[in-house]
């Protein structure tokens, strides 16, 4: 168990790479850690789960911003 926590949170500080990944990891880490307070006790499961899918929306939001930039020239 002690393993599976460690990979999981050196996971999660290496995928905040950037300011903007960052913030959706924080953000989604804030969101996710209060549901899973709530949902039955489990707010560090919740936390690593919504860093994960706050980097990912930020992330794909990042791409989509680009090639609409890069469209627009």
């Amino acid at each position: 168990m002690r393993k599976l926590w460690i990979t999981a949170l050196s996971t999660v500080a290496l995928t905040a790479t950037s300011p903007v990944l960052a913030k959706g990891c924080i953000r989604g880490a804030i969101a996710g850690g209060i549901a899973g307070h709530y949902a039955g006790h489990h707010a560090v499961a919740g936390a690593m789960g919504g860093c994960v899918a706050g980097h990912y929306y930020y992330k794909h939001k990042a791409k989509v911003a680009r090639k609409t930039v890069v469209q627009a020239h």
